[in-house]
Protein backbone atom coordinates (compact mmCIF):
# COMPACT_ATOMS: atom_id res chain seq x y z
CA UNK A 1 0.00 0.00 0.00
CA UNK A 2 1.40 3.64 -0.77
CA UNK A 3 1.28 6.01 1.64
CA UNK A 4 -0.73 8.11 -0.45
CA UNK A 5 -3.64 5.90 -0.07
CA UNK A 6 -6.12 6.44 1.73
CA UNK A 7 -9.70 4.53 2.87
CA UNK A 8 -13.15 5.65 1.90
CA UNK A 9 -15.64 4.60 3.57
CA UNK A 10 -19.58 5.53 4.26
CA UNK A 11 -20.93 6.17 7.59
CA UNK A 12 -23.64 8.41 8.97
CA UNK A 13 -23.31 10.99 11.48
CA UNK A 14 -24.37 10.64 15.11
CA UNK A 15 -23.17 13.01 17.15
CA UNK A 16 -21.61 16.56 17.14
CA UNK A 17 -18.89 17.12 18.67
CA UNK A 18 -17.68 21.18 19.07
CA UNK A 19 -15.05 22.87 17.07
CA UNK A 20 -16.21 21.25 14.15
CA UNK A 21 -16.02 17.41 14.60
CA UNK A 22 -18.32 15.08 13.82
CA UNK A 23 -19.08 11.36 15.94
CA UNK A 24 -19.32 8.87 12.77
CA UNK A 25 -21.01 5.73 12.51
CA UNK A 26 -19.12 3.38 10.06
CA UNK A 27 -21.00 1.07 7.39
CA UNK A 28 -19.22 -1.89 9.19
CA UNK A 29 -19.90 -0.67 12.74
CA UNK A 30 -16.81 0.87 13.56
CA UNK A 31 -17.48 4.45 15.68
CA UNK A 32 -14.40 7.14 14.69
CA UNK A 33 -14.30 10.96 15.00
CA UNK A 34 -14.46 13.29 11.63
CA UNK A 35 -13.88 16.72 10.83
CA UNK A 36 -14.71 18.21 7.94
CA UNK A 37 -13.04 18.89 4.79
CA UNK A 38 -11.29 22.19 3.44
CA UNK A 39 -13.97 22.51 0.62
CA UNK A 40 -16.54 21.40 2.75
CA UNK A 41 -15.80 24.32 4.97
CA UNK A 42 -14.68 26.56 2.54
CA UNK A 43 -18.21 26.69 0.66
CA UNK A 44 -20.10 25.87 4.59
CA UNK A 45 -21.63 22.51 3.93
CA UNK A 46 -23.61 21.69 6.73
CA UNK A 47 -23.95 18.35 8.34
CA UNK A 48 -26.32 17.55 10.64
CA UNK A 49 -27.38 13.88 12.77
CA UNK A 50 -28.59 11.33 10.49
CA UNK A 51 -26.29 12.90 7.75
CA UNK A 52 -25.07 9.79 5.11
CA UNK A 53 -21.16 10.57 4.78
CA UNK A 54 -18.42 9.71 2.69
CA UNK A 55 -15.38 9.83 5.01
CA UNK A 56 -11.03 9.55 4.02
CA UNK A 57 -8.90 7.63 6.50
CA UNK A 58 -5.29 6.97 6.47
CA UNK A 59 -4.27 3.40 7.48
CA UNK A 60 -2.23 4.34 9.70
CA UNK A 61 -4.86 5.51 12.40
CA UNK A 62 -7.99 4.36 11.71
CA UNK A 63 -10.14 6.24 14.72
CA UNK A 64 -10.04 9.89 12.56
CA UNK A 65 -11.30 10.60 9.50
CA UNK A 66 -11.91 13.45 7.21
CA UNK A 67 -15.91 14.25 5.78
CA UNK A 68 -15.39 14.76 1.91
CA UNK A 69 -18.59 14.27 0.56
CA UNK A 70 -22.29 14.81 2.34
CA UNK A 71 -25.35 12.58 0.58
CA UNK A 72 -28.48 14.66 0.26
CA UNK A 73 -30.72 13.09 1.70
CA UNK A 74 -34.49 13.06 0.51
CA UNK A 75 -36.17 16.46 1.31
CA UNK A 76 -33.23 17.65 3.00
CA UNK A 77 -30.87 20.44 2.74
CA UNK A 78 -30.18 22.90 -0.03
CA UNK A 79 -31.66 26.56 -0.82
CA UNK A 80 -35.28 26.70 -1.82
CA UNK A 81 -35.06 30.55 -3.55
CA UNK A 82 -33.81 33.55 -3.73
CA UNK A 83 -35.29 34.41 -0.43
CA UNK A 84 -33.19 31.64 1.79
CA UNK A 85 -29.93 33.36 0.59
CA UNK A 86 -28.19 35.24 2.91
CA UNK A 87 -27.12 38.88 2.32
CA UNK A 88 -23.65 40.07 3.17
Amino acid sequence: MAKEELLTLDGQIDEIYPDGRFGVMLENDHRIIAYTAGKMRKFRIRSVVGDLVKVEMTPYDLQKGRIVFRERGPGGGGQSGPSQRRRR
